[in-house]
């Protein structure tokens, strides 16, 4: 199975994830924008609500050549976004530290940040996976592994997701395919069970 590294990634990356043993990351490919290379969706009281991280500009087209752009405070606005959309659901004390630690020291290059994301998702999920980083760039493989589409954030696409609860799932509804990070702050224990009795299909 190949995917993108992205930040704090949506539900349907670990689905995905929680059905092998072994993966391979892309890390050579062309940067594309409006993926979820660099944002992620909570649930705010507002309802879905972008969390974006700022990239510097360069004249390189590669992903493994961007670098974060350090010269605001976003990261502190994204643990205050997450702090205030959480802060009253069932695990987020119990997660809160191990999640919010990633910010404390942010590396120079996005995909950097983002293995390091994904190393603490893995872990607080109890998933051990074992994974290597592409080469070369293949633009298309021949067998049914291929899940990097997943990493387009304009896809409209609906995975059928099983409703859980969500904190202002009263006010808005069901939410689905939001931030690993709203699974995990609802359902606790319970993510890796959710997470195993879903499926997807690649397009």
């Amino acid at each position: 199975m190949i995917l993108y590294p992205t930040y704090f990634s949506p539900i349907v990356h670990y689905v995905a994830l929680s059905k092998v043993d072994t993966i391979i990351f892309e890390t050579v490919d062309s940067y594309q924008k409006q993926t979820y290379r660099t944002r992620c969706y909570i649930f705010g009281a507002n309802g879905k609500q972008l969390l974006n991280i700022p990239i510097q500009h360069t004249t390189s087209t590669k992903t493994k050549d961007i670098k974060i752009d350090t010269s605001s405070q976003w990261h502190k606005q994204h643990i205050k976004a997450m702090q205030m959309a959480y802060s009253s659901s069932p695990y987020f004390e119990f997660y809160e530290e191990d999640i919010l630690s990633v910010f404390n020291e942010i590396p120079k290059y996005l995909l950097d940040f983002n293995f390091k994301c994904q190393e603490v998702i893995l872990e607080l999920l109890q998933l051990e996976i074992t994974y290597t980083t592409t080469d070369e760039y293949i633009k298309k493989y021949e067998n049914n592994n291929d899940f990097r589409f997943l990493a387009d954030a304009k896809s409209k696409q609906h995975y059928n997701l099983d409703n859980y609860i969500q904190v202002f799932s009263d006010k808005f509804g069901f939410i689905e395919n939001l931030s690993i990070l709203d699974l995990l702050f609802m359902e606790g224990t319970n993510a890796l069970i959710y997470l195993e009795n879903q499926t997807i299909k690649p397009v």
